[in-house]
C-alpha cells in the first residue's frame, strides 16, 4: 500500500463533511423497497421489517399501504397503527388519499417517527398540494420524518423508455432518478421469473381476471427477466456509489475490487499506443469504466518535443476511445499511477510490456520493470501486461507543428543551461583561489557543494551533474597537493572526491526534484489564480462587452497567443466583427456555435486550422464561441489544460447568461413601468375629458338643430360648420371611448355578464351602432338561418363588432361582408372588406396589429391612435378566445374571432 505523502485531512473537506452531516441528522431518512415488478413482495418486506422494528420499540406509522386484495400482506397490518386517509370528491367520486399534513402533524408530535407509505410513483387526485406522492415523501424527509416506501423498476424516468421497449407498455406514473439516488436506503426485493409467475397463476399478485391480462402482456418470461437484469445493475450503480462515498469519508486508500474499473498507464516508450487499444477492448469486454493516465517525472520532462507530441497523441487516442485521461505530476511515475488506482478505484492496471535485453532477462540485471514495483507497492491490484505490436500504424501528430518548431532541436535549448553551469564553476573556483590561505580544504569544499546547489536549483538536474563533476576536477586540480596537477599526494583524498562527487550529485537530484514539484505546485496554483480573478471580475461585470474583454485577458493570461470571445447579437446569431485578428475563421466559429462541438486546432474538425473554437455553453443556451490561439498548441492535448479551458469558457458563458438575463429584467420593469404611467394616463384622461366632451357634443347637437330650424336666416356655410362641430365631437366622444375601455381592460375591472345570445341580433346592433362611421357603405350579412344561441357578453361582443366595422370602414373598400358560423367547440364571426389588405410590412407578423397604439403603414392619414384592435383582442381574450388579421382571398383584410361555445341548456318542460 501507498501512503500518501500528505496523511493529514483537508480542513475544508472536514468542514464540508460536517456541515453535510449535520444537514442529514436534521433530515429524515429514506428507504426504498426495489423490485423488478409488481407482486414480488416489496410490500410484504416492507411490512414485516416494520413489525420487527415495532416489536423493538420504534414508533412506527402506516401512512398509507396498498394490499390489492393480498390477505397474507393484509395480516401483516396487525398491530400497527395506522393514519386515517382523507377522503377527495373527484369527478362525482369519492377518494380516499394519503393525508400529508395529519402525517406533518404526527412527525411534528412524535419523534422519532417512522411512517410508511407505498406506492412511491403515484399520481395524487387533482387539488392536491403536491401532484405526485414522491414529492409529498420529499416534504415529510424534510421535516426530519423517516420514511420507508416501494418502488418498480419500470416507474423510473430514466427507465421509462427502455421498459416501454421490452414490454411494449407505456408507463405513465413516474420517479426522477435522484429520488432513488438519494436514498438513504435501497432494498433489492427479488424473486425469479419463473416463481413471480407461479404467485401470479394463485392469485396472489392480482384478481384473477385481472392476473390473466396481466400473464399475455405485462407478466411475460422474457419480460420479467429483462426487468429483473435491469433492477439488479441498478441497484448495484447506488451500492457502489455508497462504497465510494464510504471510501472517501474513511480515507481508505486500498483499492475494493468492487467495480473492476481498469487504469491503463501510458508510458514514455513507443508501443503505448498499443496499450491503450487492448485496455479499450477490453474495457468493452467486460462493459467497465477506463481511465488513461501519463505520469510526468522530472526525467521524463527532459524529453524533447517529437517525445512529447506522441505521447499527446497516445493521451487523445485514449480519450477518444472513451477514457477518461489525466495527466500527473510526480518524482515516482510507479507510485503516483498506484495512487491514482486508489483514488478511482480502479481494481486492474494495464501497463506496456517492456523489452528487456536477453541478457538481461537471464542474469536478471538492470532496475526492476515497473510491472514488478506496481505488484510489490501494490500487491492487491490486477496487472496486465500488454505486447507491442510493430506492425501497427503510427499515430499522426496530435497537432500541427509550426516550420520553426520542427527546426529546433533540443540541444539547442539545453545548451545554454550547460554554459552557465561550467561558468558558476569557473566563477567558484575564482573566488575560492584567494581564501586558500585563509580556510581549509574541508570549507572550500563546501563553497564547491554550494555552486553545485545554486546550478541544481536554477537550471536542473543535467547542468548540476555536469557541475558536480567540474568541481570536483576543479577542486584536485587547483587546491589538493600538488596544485595545479590531476595527481594526489595522499590517497585519503580519494574518499573526499567520492563524498564531494556523489554528496554533489544527490544534492542536485533533491534540489531538481524539489524544483520540479514547486514548479508544479505554481502552475496548480496559477490555474486556480486564473478561475479566481476571472470569477472575482465577472462578478461585476454588467455589459456583454466588460464580460468579452474580461474572458479574453483571463484567457491569455492563461494560454499565451490570442484569444477572442465571440457572442450572439438580438437574433441569436453569432457576430463576428471586423477587429477579429487575422486567422479567426467565421465559418469555423459558426459551426462550434450550432453544433456545440470544439472544432478547430487539437480537435477531429479541422484540426490543421490555428485557432481552436470552444462553444460557451450556459445552463439554458449557447451564449457564444471562445476562439484561441495559444502560444504553445500542445497545451490543448494536457488534460488539466483542456480542463481549465473548458473551466473558463463555462465561467465566461454564465456571466454572459447573467447579463442577458439582467438586461431582460431591466427592459421588463421598464416596460412595466411604461405600462403602469399609461395606464394611469389612460385613466386620467379618459375621465377628466369625457365630461366636458359629453357637454360639448350636446351643445353642437342644439346648434345644429337650432341652425336647421332658421337654415332660411343663416346660409348654408353655418350649417356645414355645425355639422363638421357635431362630426368631430362624435368622433372625439369614440375615441375617448375606447381609451376608457382600454383602461378598464388593462385594470381587470370587467366582469363579463355571459348570456345566451342570438348572434344574429347582436350583429344587428353592431350594424346599427356602426352606422355613422360606415357613411352609408353596404354591410353584407351571411348568417345561417338555424345558427344556435351562443353564450358570450353582448355588449362587449357588440363593440368588438363595431370596432371592426370601423376599421373596415377607414381602410377598406364596400362591400363589408360578415359571417358567421358554428363548430361543436366555438363561434366563428368574420368581417371582411374589399380593400387593398394589410401592409406588405406586416406580412407574418399580423399579430402586431392588436398591440396597442399600433397601426399599419398605410393608416397614417386616418384618424385615431391604434386602440381599436388592441380592444377587440382584449375583449376576446377576456372570452378565452382568438381573433386573427390576415389578406383575405381575392383581395381585402378579414379578421376572424373564434370564441368557445358550449351545447345550450335543455329547455325546462
Amino acid at each position: 500500500m501507498v501512503e500518501s505523502p500528505n496523511q493529514r485531512p483537508d480542513p475544508d473537506e472536514l468542514l464540508q463533511r460536517l456541515q453535510q452531516q449535520e444537514a442529514q441528522s436534521q433530515r429524515g431518512k429514506l428507504r426504498i423497497y426495489f423490485g423488478a415488478s409488481a407482486g414480488v413482495g416489496k410490500t410484504y418486506a416492507m411490512l414485516s421489517a416494520a413489525q420487527r422494528e415495532r416489536q423493538a420499540g420504534r414508533d412506527v406509522l402506516v401512512g398509507v399501504i396498498e394490499t390489492h386484495g393480498r390477505s397474507e400482506t393484509a395480516e401483516l397490518l396487525a398491530g400497527l397503527e395506522q393514519l386515517p386517509l382523507r377522503e377527495v370528491a373527484y369527478r362525482g367520486r369519492t377518494l380516499r388519499e394519503f393525508d400529508l399534513d395529519a402525517a406533518l402533524r404526527a412527525g411534528a408530535s412524535r419523534k422519532p417517527l417512522l411512517l410508511l407509505v407505498d406506492e412511491l410513483a403515484h399520481t395524487n387526485v387533482e387539488g392536491s398540494r403536491h401532484p405526485k406522492r414522491w414529492q409529498d415523501v420529499q416534504e415529510l424527509l424534510e421535516a426530519g420524518i423517516d420514511v420507508w416506501s416501494a418502488l418498480n423498476v419500470q416507474h423510473l424516468e430514466s427507465l421509462n423508455g427502455t421498459v416501454g421497449a421490452i414490454t411494449g407498455i407505456r408507463v405513465h406514473e413516474t420517479v426522477p432518478d435522484t429520488v432513488l439516488d438519494g436514498a438513504d436506503e435501497v432494498i433489492l426485493v427479488d424473486i425469479t421469473p419463473d416463481e413471480l409467475m407461479t404467485r401470479l397463476k394463485a392469485g396472489k399478485v392480482y384478481l384473477p381476471q385481472q392476473a390473466e391480462r396481466a400473464a399475455q402482456n405485462f407478466f411475460r418470461k422474457g419480460n420479467l427477466i429483462a426487468l429483473r437484469e435491469i433492477a439488479l445493475r441498478r441497484t448495484a450503480e447506488h451500492v457502489e456509489d455508497d462504497v465510494r462515498s464510504y471510501r472517501v469519508a474513511q480515507s481508505i486508500a486500498p483499492v475494493w475490487n468492487t467495480e473492476g474499473s481498469i487504469l491503463v498507464c501510458i508510458g514514455p516508450h513507443p508501443g503505448a499506443e498499443q496499450t491503450v487499444r487492448s485496455a479499450a477492448r477490453l474495457a468493452g469486454q467486460l462493459g467497465v469504466r477506463w481511465h488513461a493516465a501519463y505520469v510526468e517525472t522530472p526525467a521524463l520532462q527532459r524529453q524533447g518535443a517529437a517525445e512529447r507530441d506522441r505521447i499527446l497523441a497516445v493521451l487523445k487516442l485514449a480519450q477518444e476511445l472513451g477514457a477518461e485521461t489525466a495527466v500527473l505530476a510526480g518524482s515516482d511515475a510507479v507510485a503516483e499511477l498506484v495512487r491514482q488506482a486508489q483514488t478511482l478505484n480502479c481494481a486492474t492496471l494495464v501497463v506496456g510490456r517492456p523489452r528487456v535485453p536477453a541478457w538481461q532477462a537471464r542474469w536478471r540485471l538492470g532496475p526492476p520493470t515497473m510491472t514488478r514495483r506496481l505488484a510489490m507497492l501494490a500487491p492487491t491490484l490486477d496487472i496486465i501486461e500488454v505486447a507491442q505490436a510493430d506492425s501497427a500504424r503510427r499515430l499522426a501528430r496530435a497537432v500541427h507543428r509550426t516550420h520553426d518548431e520542427e527546426e529546433a532541436a533540443p540541444w539547442r535549448e539545453a545548451w545554454p543551461r550547460y554554459a552557465w553551469a561550467v561558468a558558476t564553476c569557473l566563477l567558484t573556483t575564482a573566488l575560492s583561489l584567494p581564501l586558500l590561505r585563509l580556510l581549509d580544504l574541508a570549507n572550500i569544499v563546501m563553497l564547491f557543494l554550494l555552486g553545485v546547489v545554486l546550478v541544481a536549483v536554477r537550471w536542473g538536474r543535467g547542468p548540476a551533474a555536469l557541475a558536480a563533476v567540474l568541481n570536483v576536477a576543479a577542486f584536485d586540480f587547483f587546491f589538493v597537493p600538488p596544485r595545479l596537477s590531476m595527481a594526489i599526494s595522499d590517497a585519503q583524498y580519494l574518499v573526499t572526491f567520492a563524498v564531494m562527487l556523489g554528496v554533489g550529485l544527490l544534492t542536485g537530484q533533491l534540489t531538481a526534484n524539489l524544483r520540479f514539484s514547486a514548479r508544479i505546485a505554481a502552475g496548480r496554483e496559477r490555474r486556480a489564480q486564473a478561475l479566481f480573478e476571472l470569477t472575482r471580475d465577472l462578478s461585476g461585470a454588467l455589459l456583454t462587452r466588460q464580460v468579452a474583454e474580461l474572458g479574453e485577458a483571463a484567457v491569455q493570461r492563461t494560454f499565451g497567443g490570442q484569444a477572442r470571445v465571440l457572442v450572439t447579437d438580438a437574433a441569436d446569431r453569432l457576430v463576428v466583427d471586423g477587429s477579429a485578428p487575422d486567422g479567426l475563421d467565421a465559418s469555423i466559429a459558426d459551426w462550434a456555435f450550432h453544433n456545440e462541438q470544439p472544432a478547430g486546432l487539437a480537435t477531429s474538425t479541422l484540426p490543421s486550422h490555428a485557432w481552436h473554437y470552444v462553444p460557451l455553453k450556459a445552463p439554458m443556451r449557447v451564449r457564444g464561441v471562445l476562439a484561441l490561439q495559444p502560444a504553445q498548441p500542445r497545451w490543448l492535448l494536457i488534460p488539466e489544460q483542456v480542463q481549465q479551458l473548458e473551466t473558463l469558457a463555462r465561467q465566461i458563458a454564465i456571466a454572459l447568461e447573467r447579463v442577458h438575463y439582467v438586461d431582460v429584467a431591466q427592459e421588463a420593469l421598464v416596460q412595466m413601468e411604461s405600462e403602469r404611467l399609461r395606464n394611469a394616463l389612460l385613466s386620467a384622461i379618459s375621465h377628466d375629458v369625457r365630461t366636458p366632451l359629453t357637454a360639448l357634443i350636446g351643445l353642437a347637437e342644439s346648434l345644429q338643430q337650432s341652425l336647421s330650424k332658421s337654415a332660411s336666416a343663416l346660409g348654408p356655410q353655418q350649417a356645414e360648420t355645425a355639422q363638421a362641430i357635431t362630426g368631430q365631437a362624435r368622433q372625439l366622444n369614440a375615441l375617448v371611448n375606447n381609451l376608457l375601455d382600454m383602461a378598464r381592460l388593462q385594470s381587470g375591472a370587467v366582469n363579463l355578464r355571459s348570456e345566451w345570445q342570438s348572434v344574429e341580433e347582436v350583429v344587428g346592433s353592431a350594424i346599427r351602432a356602426a352606422a355613422h362611421a360606415l357613411g352609408g357603405q353596404a354591410v353584407q350579412t351571411e348568417i345561417p338561418a338555424d345558427l344556435p344561441l351562443v353564450e358570450f357578453d353582448a355588449a362587449l361582443i357588440e363593440r368588438v363588432l363595431v370596432n371592426l366595422l370601423e376599421n373596415a370602414a377607414k381602410y377598406g373598400r364596400p362591400p363589408i361582408v360578415i359571417k358567421a358560423g358554428v363548430t361543436p367547440q366555438a363561434l366563428v364571426l368574420s368581417v371582411r372588406d374589399h380593400g387593398p389588405g394589410l401592409p406588405a410590412a406586416l406580412k407574418g407578423r399580423e399579430s402586431e396589429l392588436f398591440e396597442k397604439f399600433t397601426r399599419g403603414a398605410a393608416e397614417s392619414a386616418q384618424p385615431g391612435v391604434g386602440l381599436g384592435l388592441a380592444i377587440c383582442k382584449a375583449v376576446v381574450d377576456a372570452h378565452r378566445g382568438q381573433i386573427v388579421a390576415a389578406n383575405a382571398l381575392g383581395g381585402g383584410a378579414e379578421f376572424t374571432l373564434t370564441l368557445p361555445r358550449r351545447p345550450p341548456p335543455e329547455p325546462v318542460e
